[in-house]
């Protein structure tokens, strides 16, 4: 049997809290918080027996759940979670996604455990935008193997969530969300053309734009295959359109663009999707571990070889094999 060139383990929207079950926004999906840790520890105890190590962990974002109320309960949660995680002994890669500004503000994120753009040993990058510390983008890119190549991306560089309100990307956000949205609750879709743009979603600002154009030119010289990941879905077939990126045409046009790039693998619908586009991009959402029921679950491992990837999910997660794009 062929040997993976590296594996990988994902899961997504864990949202631990320690509270009694509850709904979601709309009141129409049970949410299970505390087994949410439950299901994470079998994703751990899973992964740590395959007979072929996963390499590193992609946390797709949403680590806690904003039912965390307060500082101390959202540290204290943090703390559970990763006791749990780190039990794997190998690096974990995290993204960051709206619920992680529900618990934590944007500085807090950088000087805690979740930064993880300072992982020792792989290459990455961290780019500040303008030389202000709040007003930088978390993203970075880092190479498990030669000619391979992950990508993070913030999903949330644009966002009224977890950006000081004196910030210039505050302002423009909130000025964005205005003009998209009316209603008194921006985290309301109701009567909108456009159901993304809504408080719990963000968008991706020029100067992270610029610079993923300038990693992904790196990437096609070099001939590698990137797999790209962030909070929110960037492509309407692999998603509820209410969970896109707000500028996700953009993004996807600069996806679309590079040869070099494979897969989009996000989270934040909770329902999950599969979409492969037109110039053979794997848009990939995987389901969400709040909302899966304690029968079942929501993980993955993805093994890559030369001409593919293949994913082994676990519970709602699908099996799939996944051929590259043609150059």
């Amino acid at each position: 049997m062929e040997d993976p060139l590296f594996t990988f383990a994902v899961i997504a929207d864990i949202q631990y809290a320690d509270v009694d079950d509850g709904h979601n926004y709309t009141k129409t999906r049970r949410r299970y918080y505390r087994n949410s840790l439950s299901l994470l520890q079998g994703a751990i105890q899973e992964w740590a027996a395959e007979s072929v190590h996963p390499q590193f962990l992609l946390q797709l974002g949403d680590i806690l759940d904003g039912q965390n109320v307060t500082y101390e309960s959202s540290e204290t949660s943090l703390i559970k979670v990763l006791t749990e995680i780190e039990k794997l002994k190998i690096p974990v890669h995290h993204i960051w996604g709206n619920h992680e500004f529900y618990n934590f503000s944007r500085k807090q994120l950088m000087e805690s455990r979740l930064n993880s753009s300072r992982i020792t040993g792989t290459l990455t990058t961290f780019l500040e935008d303008g030389g202000d510390h709040l007003e930088s983008f978390y993203a970075y890119h880092f190479s498990p193997v030669p000619k391979f190549r992950l990508l993070l991306i913030d999903s949330y560089d644009l966002s009224v969530i977890g950006r000081d309100p004196s910030s210039d990307k505050y302002v423009k956000s909130s000025k964005l969300l205005k003009q998209k949205n009316p209603n008194d609750d921006k985290n309301s879709p109701k009567d909108l053309d456009e159901t993304r743009f809504v408080q719990f979603n963000g968008g991706i600002s020029a100067a992270q734009l610029t610079w993923i154009q300038s990693v992904l030119e790196t990437a096609d010289k070099k001939n590698e295959k990137v797999m790209v990941a962030g909070h929110l879905p960037v492509h309407p077939g692999s998603t509820d359109p209410i969970c896109l990126t707000w500028n996700y045409p953009e993004v996807l046009a600069i996806l679309q663009s590079h040869p070099c790039v494979v897969a989009y693998l996000s989270g934040h619908d909770h329902d999950g999707g599969y979409f492969q586009d037109q110039c053979g991009i794997h848009h990939l959402t995987f389901n969400g571990i709040i909302e899966t029921p304690p029968e079942s679950q929501a993980f993955g491992t993805m093994y890559i070889y030369e001409d593919r990837m293949v994913l082994k999910g676990r519970g709602l997660i699908p099996d799939r094999t996944l051929p590259y794009r043609r150059r």
